[in-house]
């Protein structure tokens, strides 16, 4: 019998950085498209006014606004 992998799938909101766009506002963590939507409570995060990167209070996510 050949050994099989035990690891776990990575969660769809695990990552720490992601790009968004202007189609994306207003943005909110975690994002609507995102397979864990429910990780934690629905947060807006004011990306344009904090210089195009907003950082998520929750699981610490990074914003980037690309265009």
């Amino acid at each position: 019998m050949s050994p099989t992998s035990t690891a776990a799938p990575i969660p769809a909101n695990a990552e720490n950085r992601y790009e968004v766009t202007r189609a994306d506002l207003p943005l909110s963590c975690p994002m609507p498209g995102m397979a864990l939507w429910n990780s934690h409570p629905k947060v807006y995060l004011p990306i344009v006014d904090d210089g195009g990167e907003s950082t998520c209070p929750y699981c610490g996510a990074c914003y980037v606004l690309k265009d």
